[in-house]
């Protein structure tokens, strides 16, 4: 009798099993990370194997389980990865300083919408910045799944903000739905969208899927649909070349929809997201053959999405040529596209160096830490990259207008 992922379609060979050099979970994890998997099962024994994109999106939002959605701690020292708002306030205040010509055209009734609140740090950083330049919005909306989450927001705003500023922040369980005004600001949000897995074999497109092999996980390929295979040959005709074959990647036919859905009802105003990526032409080069897909776990990266479900971050690369396509898609005008680094630096980081005025020396060696790990282009520098979007509105992000990078797009 054939395996499910005998006739799933072809199997994929597993990725090196990486238990040896990942710390060991502790058992109220394993648990966790147990329940998860048996949910998972379930819908497989159901439905059949399932893709991989809704693998991810039951491993990072399943309530309850799912990574983004339990209360285990993620970012920080004490987590699996580190996001700059962690790292201090400069990005935050960065951020902040670029925005707030938006916000201040907009004028009294401008809002801010934040997807993914993280631990609440950008937030406190960035409504003290802005009320500082005189740029305050109205409401401050938090777009946020994790209940958890929310509570830490919602603590860390109420010990760290004056009255004032703290009644301004609300949490929003979807999208706006009626027109605004205002900006949207997203840090690594876009790379925890469910991707797609997709692979060329013998010249055709097959989309990567997970089976059972008794109760092991099991990647398989099957034939991709229509709007797979569609959207992976549209990424050919852009490169003007085919993907040779064995070539495995990933691609997000939902992104259009997506941005259109949470910026959609933006009447006025700046889209700003932060992640990390490349523009198309290097997000699929010959020698990135097996795709961008990464995990995180405890400040280890790996490259197995099998491994603990629910206790790692799962996340692949945004291509930002599709970003900035389904932004002008959305009726947006495209502002621009940079580096972090370079986005960073034209948008009122070296004043913020400036004017800083360290209490200790352990204070300033810390501020230097933060800088170059903004920066630096073996670090966070090169990697994340900032793109806008903008529409009936003037004041743009500057530090991202009529760059020269958007040619790579």
């Amino acid at each position: 009798m054939e395996s499910a992922a005998e006739a799933c379609g072809r199997p994929v060979l597993n990725h090196v099993r990486t238990e040896s050099a990942l710390p060991t979970p502790d058992a109220d994890e394993r648990a966790h990370s147990a329940a998860l998997a048996a949910s998972i099962r379930a819908e497989i024994a159901e439905r059949g194997a399932i893709r991989f994109a809704r693998y991810m999106e039951l491993c990072l939002y399943a309530p309850g389980l799912g990574y983004y959605s339990a209360g285990r701690t993620k970012f920080g020292a004490a987590g699996d990865f580190t996001t700059a708002p962690e790292l201090g306030s400069l990005f935050a205040r960065s951020i902040a300083r670029a925005l707030a010509p938006t916000l201040r055209e907009l004028g009294a009734d401008a809002d801010f919408v934040e997807l993914g609140g993280g631990s609440g740090a950008f937030a406190v950083a960035a409504l003290h910045e802005l009320a500082a330049l005189d740029a305050a919005p109205r409401r401050y909306r938090i777009l946020e799944p994790s209940a958890d989450l929310r509570e830490r927001q919602r603590s860390r705003a109420t010990q760290e903000l004056p009255n004032e500023l703290a009644d301004r922040i609300d949490w929003i369980d979807r999208p706006p739905e009626s027109d605004w005004r205002g900006v949207l600001f997203a840090n690594e949000v876009v790379d925890a969208l469910p991707a797609t897995r997709f692979a060329i074999l013998e010249g055709e497109v097959f989309e990567e899927c997970v089976a059972l092999d008794g109760e092991r996980f099991v990647r398989v390929d099957r034939p991709a649909d229509a709007l797979v295979a569609a959207a992976v040959r549209e990424v050919e005709r852009s490169l003007d070349a085919p993907f040779a074959d064995g070539y495995r990647s990933e691609i997000l036919p939902q992104l259009p929809y997506w941005l259109q859905a949470v910026g959609g009802s933006l009447a006025a105003g700046a889209m700003l997201f932060v992640d990390y990526g490349y523009p198309r032409r290097e997000f699929y080069l010959p020698q990135r053959s097996d795709g961008t897909l990464v995990c995180h776990y405890r400040h280890r990266a790996h490259a197995d999405p099998l491994h603990w479900p629910g206790l790692e971050d799962i996340t692949a690369f945004v291509d930002f040529s599709a970003l900035a396509a389904a932004g002008v898609g959305a009726g947006f005008d495209l502002v621009g596209y940079a580096p972090q680094a370079s986005f960073l630096l034209a948008s009122g980081l070296p004043d913020l160096i400036a004017e800083a005025n360290p209490a200790s020396e352990l204070e300033h060696l810390r501020l230097v830490a933060e800088l170059k790990r903004l920066t630096l282009p073996g670090d966070m520098g090169e990697r994340f990259q900032a793109i806008a979007f903008a529409r009936g509105v003037e004041q743009v992000p500057a530090g991202l207008r009529a760059s020269a990078h958007s040619r790579r797009l």
